[in-house]
């Protein structure tokens, strides 16, 4: 059991109140969830400020509160723990209280605008292939080893990261994995966690309406590896202009990827077709089920890390040569009608232009591309005309539609879309706001040799409409097309 007094060991604490022997059976950022004995962390959040919740948690049992603004009533028999900020404590006393997890075991996180589930997944699927027990992390889904944990944010709260890596430990597992978003980072949900190494894919405009500029967005994605330690390796992209722009400051021994000049870790695409790629890394090639230049640097990623790892670079490549692409991520379904549709889960306008110019790769004019696309609701609106002319430059026909339009009205959504399109480009465009006779009219007018893009939900199974998530899987609908 552990008491109050060793949890904040290490945390500077403004103000205690209460026994430090009190003892914590749990860690709860939700007061619903709270039973006798837990400990309640009380966070300022963006919408709710959970400080309101605190007598609630009490009423449930909770024998311990961290907060950031101490309560003017006090129970008696509680225990109050003033920090100056509980995103930041909060990490540090869960990592605690599940017994430094991210210690037992190698943890590599992986953050960037575009590529980090690719990465952290074929990580995991190669190291479980080497016969390592894995854990994982990421927007598709948790594993403890082979056991799914579904995922509901990128990077799950400092409590639930530390309970399911408590977990990955439990099971032995050697290796773990974990996207870490600009959000979990700059928020410090992933404070107090030991990393074996990090690396940087990319980054372009997203996320502004948490971060405001692209300047904040860059200094939360650049604060991960400012943190890593002198014993930890970072990979850096340096086909990226920040790519060394995040290494700055780092502790850790600093490796490079590139497809364009020389790095630690080295490629160059011979071949390419919709069946994969020939690929030479630092001078070895391997055929490997992937598509474009995107995907050619995000295994380059996941070759460097394998190696710094310790793993044999052969040995990597033969492995890697195995690998299929993840869910939702350039998936190709062949139409009876002899085109191809790809689902992708691009939803910025960086990893639109990548999925479209590598088609255009692929094609060599050899047919026509028709792309759907949307953007979501709730989210940075300044890239919808953005998204919406990337779209329009690499197509043939562009079919506007709803993505997940969260509280907006998807018309309204589309609107801003079009808004930054001339007259030129809108006559590619169609607008059909229901997104399953969106992707029917796409496949409808595709011809042979033509591919059909339906871009922006990937790997997701649902719509999620005024709060609710409706079911609904673009791979299904394609298929229930042809």
């Amino acid at each position: 059991m552990k008491t109050v007094g060793y949890l904040i060991e290490g945390v500077q604490t403004v103000a205690v109140s209460g026994s430090l022997d009190t003892e914590v059976t749990e860690i709860q950022l939700d007061n619903r969830k709270v039973q006798a004995g837990n400990m309640f962390v009380a966070m300022c959040g963006t919408q709710v400020d959970g400080h309101d919740f605190i007598p609630g948690a009490i009423q449930n049992g909770a024998s311990a509160i961290l907060c950031q603004k101490m309560p003017e009533q006090k129970v008696e028999g509680v225990t109050y723990v003033q920090v100056a900020d509980t995103n930041y404590a909060s990490g540090r006393i869960a990592t605690r209280f599940f017994g430094n997890p991210s210690e037992k075991f190698e943890l590599v996180g992986v953050t960037g605008t575009n590529g980090k589930t690719t990465i952290a997944t074929l990580l995991y699927n190669m190291m479980r292939a080497m016969g390592y027990k894995c854990g994982l992390l990421s927007t598709v889904c948790n594993y403890v080893d082979g056991e799914p944990v579904p995922a509901t944010h990128t990077t799950p709260d400092a409590v639930t990261l530390n309970r399911l890596m408590g977990r990955m430990a439990d099971e032995g597992c050697k290796y773990v994995f974990m996207e870490c978003s600009s959000h979990a980072i700059h928020q410090q949900r992933i404070g107090g966690l030991k990393f074996a190494g990090g690396i940087f894919t990319n980054i372009t405009r997203d996320h502004l309406d948490y971060h405001g500029t692209f300047d904040n967005y860059l200094k939360a994605k650049k604060m991960f590896f400012d943190a890593l330690g002198k014993n930890a390796f970072m990979i850096t992209n340096l086909d990226d202009r920040n790519g060394l722009v995040m290494a700055q400051n780092t502790k850790a021994k600093v490796l490079t990827y590139s497809l364009r000049s020389m790095a630690d870790f080295k490629g160059k695409v011979l071949e390419s077709g919709f069946d994969g790629m020939l690929l030479d890394i630092n001078g070895r090639e391997a055929f490997l089920r992937f598509i474009g230049q995107f995907n050619a640097s995000n295994l380059l990623a996941v070759y460097g890390a394998a190696v710094s790892l310790g793993h044999d670079p052969l040995k990597v490549l033969t492995v890697m040569s195995t690998l299929v692409p993840v869910n939702g991520r350039f998936d190709a379904i062949r139409s009876p009608k002899g085109f191809t549709a790809i689902v992708d889960y691009a939803h910025t306008p960086d990893a639109l232009t990548n999925v479209l110019t590598t088609i255009v790769q692929v094609l060599d004019g050899k047919g026509q591309i028709i792309t759907v696309c949307g953007a979501g609701g709730n989210r940075d609106k300044g890239k919808r005309p953005i998204m919406a002319k990337e779209a329009v430059k690499y197509s043939d026909k562009v079919v506007i539609t709803s993505d997940n339009p969260r509280f907006e009205e998807p018309e309204a959504i589309i609107a801003d879309m079009l808004a930054g399109l001339d007259n030129r480009e809108m006559s590619k465009v169609l607008t059909i706001v229901d997104r399953r006779q969106a992707i029917h009219t796409a496949c409808m007018l595709a011809g042979p040799d033509d591919v059909v893009l339906v871009a922006g939900k990937g790997h997701e199974d649902y719509q999620d409409v005024k709060g609710v998530k409706h079911h609904f899987d673009d791979h299904e609908v394609i298929r229930e097309t042809f």
